[in-house]
């Protein structure tokens, strides 16, 4: 079903629903904005039905269960919030602030177990293929998803050493000029999806480079332009972003990168230890008993 269509689907379907599954439709129509950041404990009480209720009422709109049901919500409304209205969501969500600490780190340790569930194996080894063999790598990562680029560039400078994170997007022509079919581009980016990152992915697909398209799931804007597509959960019903899933899924990609290439990256590490101490890089505890 599109994700466009969700809470039309709803609506359309409310007069054929039961008493207590109407319930549930009124109120999801009236808090479109929250209601999908809700687990099926938290809708039902706001409802005034049964949990079991809301596992009924999922499948009786032609959905497999509530989880399917909340993505395609998660999806609509995500693209559409601006901050401001995150922030305005969140503290409907997170009601309390005591508990909203712990029920942080709960939907990171969800976002990372649905991420792991979802994650294809074999478009992993594809995308780990492309940045081994690639003759030069190239990281969008705007806004942010900057951290995420910055992240990864780092490791991958250290483990294969052809890596550049790009720039502003009125330098980037510069700096893609010479793209060939034997680079990579990597595109990093999240809902709200950052229009600079999807026109560079879709310039380098076009001058034949391959493209890596780190996301957040397979309707992502993204996705026409990339090769290789590795998905992320990153929900939270707030003003930011969750990026502790996508962070588990980079690190993933170069730990297995670093095996690969283990012996080049010793010698590289040991190489770089030397120069680190020349520098004074890393702080080092005076142990004397002076």
């Amino acid at each position: 079903m599109n994700k466009t269509n969700v809470f039309q689907h709803v609506a359309e379907n409310i007069t054929q629903l039961s008493k207590s599954h109407r319930k549930i439709a009124n109120y999801i129509l009236k808090n479109v904005n929250t209601v999908p950041f809700f687990n099926v404990a938290e809708l039902a009480a706001k409802a005034g039905v049964s949990e079991a209720t809301v596992v009924r009422f999922a499948t009786a709109l032609d959905y497999s269960g509530y989880p399917e049901l909340q993505k395609q919500m998660q999806n609509s409304v995500k693209e559409q919030l601006t901050t401001t209205e995150r922030l305005k969501m969140s503290s409907n969500v997170y009601d309390d602030k005591e508990q909203a600490i712990y029920d942080i780190f709960n939907d990171d340790i969800n976002n990372i177990r649905a991420s792991l569930e979802s994650l294809d194996i074999k478009s992993f080894h594809k995308a780990a293929d492309l940045l081994l063999n690639a003759n030069k790598i190239y990281i969008s990562a705007n806004r942010s998803t900057a951290s995420l680029g910055i992240f990864l560039h780092y490791y991958l400078n250290i483990i294969l050493d052809n890596s550049e994170i790009l720039g502003s997007f009125e330098i980037i022509p510069e700096q893609l000029h010479s793209l060939t079919s034997k680079d990579v581009v990597v595109g990093i980016s999240f809902s709200r999806y950052s229009s600079s990152t999807i026109n560079t992915i879709a310039f380098a697909k076009e001058m034949g480079a391959s493209t890596i398209a780190i996301t957040d799931n397979l309707l992502s804007p993204l996705l026409p332009y990339s090769d290789i597509t590795l998905t992320a959960s990153s929900d939270m019903p707030s003003f930011i972003d969750s990026f502790t899933a996508p962070l588990s899924l980079i690190n993933a990609l170069i730990v297995y990168l670093g095996k690969e290439r283990e012996e080049n990256v010793e010698q590289r590490l040991n190489q770089m230890e030397d120069i680190w101490g020349k520098f004074g890089v890393f702080y080092k505890r005076d142990l004397s008993n002076d």
